[in-house]
């Protein structure tokens, strides 16, 4: 990911992606996410001219290639008319028939005009990886995942983080409790229970533990409870963190706001001794902080 905001455009598409239309009756259909995830295989190849994709030998040899890892629950013959056609009520593109006018058949759509904001979405790698990643968690089921993400070129997460993935940009109504309990429950397994700053670790027989699962960009202004946007922190660590007398550098280097206060006590406890260090890092490199998550964090508290 880049060090930098999240474009509020691919928050809108990749909220769209994740909203795809299917028949209820008949489960998740993989059409449209299929052939979404060979367009941006395309839009990687350079093979989208002119924001135009073609209806061609190339789109079906590619789309018959995702096809055969669903293929044992979906026994019909993988046929990109209906996803190419019926993408539109996403928005993502108008088919077009051979003369150039929006298709009304989808036996007639033969290109299609990709839409311009979607379109400067795709040609952006971290787009094209949030977008894969949202569509293969969200749309397939657990089997078939794996040979998804090798064929997309990703590495396969873990699956706490894939069922993150799945709900990632959607919003969410379940209750404080029940978001609280869920992140924490992958975030602190993620750091083994331990402070990212201190390094303190702390696990009672009963299962409490001192340390809390901190939202690096915080859930009430805007953040997500995906685990990479979260960090294992002590009580005092967190709240520290919160206020912005420290913040973390796109390198994961502790970055303290030496002039906004004065502590005493032990050397080892002290926050401005800790200047420099770098964060514990997560048992599994999946789980490593969103770097734009931490960029949020140090403009919100003006260390940039």
């Amino acid at each position: 990911m880049n060090d930098g905001p999240t474009p509020p455009e691919f928050t809108r598409w990749l909220n769209v992606l994740g909203h795809l239309r299917y028949d209820p009756a008949s489960g998740v259909a993989p059409h449209k996410p299929l052939l979404l995830l060979v367009v941006c295989d395309l839009a990687e190849a350079g093979k989208l001219a002119g924001a135009i994709l073609r209806r061609d030998g190339d789109l079906a040899f590619r789309f018959s290639a995702y096809w055969r890892i669903v293929a044992e629950r979906r026994r019909t013959r993988p046929d990109t008319k209906l996803p190419f056609f019926h993408l539109r009520t996403a928005g993502v593109w108008t088919p077009l028939e051979a003369d150039g006018r929006p298709a009304q058949d989808r036996s007639r759509a033969v290109t299609a005009q990709i839409d311009a904001s979607f379109w400067h979405c795709l040609n952006d790698a971290a787009f094209r990886t949030l977008a894969r990643r949202t569509l293969i968690a969200r749309y397939f089921e657990p089997s078939e995942r794996a040979e998804l993400y090798s064929l997309a070129g990703l590495e396969v997460p873990p699956d706490d983080i894939a069922t993150a993935d799945a709900t990632r940009f959607l919003g969410s109504n379940e209750s404080e409790a029940k978001r609280d309990a869920k992140f924490s429950v992958r975030v602190l397994p993620a750091y083994n229970y331990t402070c990212a700053l201190t390094r303190y670790r702390m696990m009672a027989e009963d299962g409490t533990t001192s340390v809390d699962a901190a939202h690096i960009h915080q859930f009430k202004k805007g953040g997500n409870n995906h685990p990479t946007n979260g960090i294992a922190l002590s009580k005092t660590a967190h709240w520290l963190f919160d206020h912005g007398f420290w913040s973390i550098a796109a390198d994961l280097r502790i970055i303290v706001a030496q002039s906004r206060f004065e502590e005493a006590g032990e050397e080892a406890y002290l926050l401005k001794k800790m200047a420099g260090r770098e964060l514990l890092r997560p048992v599994d490199d999946h789980y490593l902080p969103d770097l734009q998550c931490l960029a949020w964090h140090r403009r919100q508290h003006k260390f940039d």
